[in-house]
């Protein structure tokens, strides 16, 4: 009987580790259109290596230096070469970046889009789709800060035509009604005298709108603080940067849409992983947000902002 298990236990032993060198031959890319030193996208690439590490697979993580689709269509394009066991991008334009992501469904390799291109991820060839509606999210946004008294506001949009921001700003004007997009770089120092530059020149607006905590969120709050304006104007953001929670925890704004981008890093890998080991896959889209972070939320989560998770 010894020797019966001692022969089932070196069995087990030795698919689990033919298991696990299997796993690790897996290899998943991403292709991103934001960086990994960007504080948002820096959370997804936590997520992307924890699901790495958890699901025992190997990763890449590549991104332009700079909002390029151009350049952005070529990593895709040089990953198609490679031939992984899946791929998983982001759709800030699908115009440009359909082709490249049609020839990798094409070469039969499993693709999965997150965080922008919801819209269009199915139509492209993708598996699913992982993120937030961004439309729904602005709009929802835009009503919430109507129903606290805002007559007029500005949307910070940070990566014009980058089409998931630009339906954040669409949404917000139709749930919000009187709002002006204020076109800015990822130059803190640019937005904070844009915004200056729009409270200053109309008096009337009382509402902003963020599509980012720290690239645009932090910079429009210093830019409130120098106009003398803390406690007139409401603002709200999407994503969250440990700063601005703090800021939500002071009364100096009001919320955050998170989307959980930690998420859209960690699903996909796990999905595709799963998918090569098993052939598994959910059979629809998964929501990562909005959530909403208010005052009374907003201080349980600065902890885990700072750590690069929320």
């Amino acid at each position: 009987m010894k020797s019966v298990v001692k022969s089932l236990l070196a069995a087990t032993a030795l698919a689990a580790s033919l298991f696990t060198a299997n796993a690790q031959d897996t290899q998943i890319i991403v292709v991103s259109h934001g960086q990994a030193s960007d504080p948002f996208w820096s959370v997804v690439k936590n997520g992307v290596s924890q699901a790495a590490s958890d699901m025992g697979v190997n990763v890449d993580y590549r991104a332009p230096e700079t909002f390029d689709m151009v350049a952005m269509a070529q990593l895709i394009d040089a990953a198609v070469n490679q031939n992984p066991a899946g791929l998983i991008v982001s759709i800030p334009d699908a115009d440009a970046l359909g082709p490249s992501i049609q020839k990798a469904v094409a070469a039969g390799i499993p693709v999965i889009s997150m965080n922008s291109g919801s819209d269009v991820s199915k139509k492209l060839g993708a598996l699913l789709h992982v993120g937030q509606e961004e439309y729904d999210a602005g709009k929802a946004a835009g009503e919430l800060l109507k129903e606290m008294g805002g007559k007029k506001a500005i949307c910070i949009n940070q990566e014009v035509g980058n089409v998931a921001l630009d339906q954040r700003c669409q949404g917000f004007a139709d749930g919000f009604g009187d709002s002006t997009v204020v076109p800015v770089t990822m130059d803190p120092t640019e937005v904070t005298a844009k915004v200056k530059a729009s409270l200053s020149s109309d008096s009337a607006i009382d509402t902003i709108m963020s599509l980012g905590a720290s690239t645009a969120g932090e910079p429009a709050l210093a830019a409130i603080a120098e106009s003398g304006m803390e406690g007139k104007i409401n603002i709200g953001t999407f994503d969250m940067s440990a700063g601005f929670l703090q800021a939500i925890v002071d009364g100096k704004a009001t919320f955050a849409i998170d989307q959980q981008q930690y998420l859209q890093g960690y699903l996909p890998v796990a999905f595709l992983a799963l998918n090569a080991k098993y052939g598994l896959m959910p059979g629809g889209n998964v929501p990562s947000g909005p959530n909403l972070i208010t005052k009374e939320k907003a201080a349980q989560v600065i902890d885990l902002s700072t750590k690069g998770i929320r």
